[in-house]
């Protein structure tokens, strides 16, 4: 930024609020001062004007300051813009192109995946049946074995007690310990496969879309025939769909946290 631009006292807001936001317990005047490099009572005289405006709160028992329900409300203002359906569109239609597959996105809703978007590919004569809107179990699904892999075995735990783990195929996981085994194969390679489970004839491979506190919001999957979603293919489709996620997921702050060994 040019010279006749800069605004010291913005730069050194930007720096106190920067810092508070590694401390969530807050600190007091002398730490922050120390912490933020600007003498005290600039930093008093900026945190006073934050206070004004409920940017910064002042704990009355230990002195110390933290960020303000302000920026809760700054943040859900920001983040309502992130409509991650039509964020995530020209990338699964990019995609369905590399693959040539029926891609799809999926979001958690209650104990069910949620199909919120669709990219038929025309250059393939197999079509899926799949709906926007329509549903899917969890534990015998790719993208819902990959929104299960971001809960806690507690929340896996009642998924299964609410919804049970009905046999689709001779290939579905009906047992609760071999499902915590697959759920944590996906955490380490990044990615999710439906091995013939919820339908025959149908192989999906899936991988996550993360937000800004690195929990898994959505799933991207890649679906078709098994004479097309080969086994051989499964390296090569995953590589594209963890790419893939993973801009998605910058998109919206996000990061992948998986490991992604193979």
């Amino acid at each position: 930024m040019e010279e006749k631009y800069t605004i010291l006292v913005l730069q050194k807001t930007g720096r106190i609020i920067e810092t508070l936001l590694k401390y969530p317990n807050g600190l007091t005047l002398a730490e922050l001062s120390e912490e933020a490099a600007i003498n005290k009572a600039t930093t008093f005289r900026i945190l006073l004007n934050l206070q004004e405006g409920s940017y910064i709160v002042k704990n009355t028992s230990d002195g110390r300051y933290c960020l303000g329900y302000r920026f809760v409300e700054i943040s859900s203002a920001v983040l309502s813009r992130f409509d991650i359906r039509q964020l995530a569109r020209p990338y699964l239609e990019q995609l369905s192109v590399n693959v040539r597959e029926v891609v799809h996105l999926v979001v958690l809703d209650g104990t069910e995946g949620l199909y919120i978007d669709k990219v038929e590919n025309f250059t393939s004569p197999f079509k899926m049946y799949s709906q926007v809107g329509g549903r899917m179990m969890l534990h015998c699904t790719a993208a819902g074995k990959v929104l299960l892999s971001g809960m806690s075995g507690d929340e896996v735990e009642n998924v299964v007690r609410l919804k049970g783990l009905p046999q689709k195929t001779k290939n579905t996981i009906t047992q609760s310990g071999e499902l915590r085994q697959e759920l944590e194969r996906i955490r380490n390679r990044g990615y999710g496969v439906d091995e013939i489970e919820n339908e025959e004839g149908i192989r999906c491979i899936a991988a996550p879309i993360y937000n800004y506190q690195k929990h898994i919001i959505a799933a991207v999957s890649v679906a078709g025939t098994t004479l097309s979603v080969t086994r051989d293919r499964i390296p090569e489709l995953a590589a594209e769909l963890k790419e893939i996620t993973a801009k998605i997921s910058r998109e919206i702050g996000g990061e992948n946290t998986s490991s992604g060994k193979k």
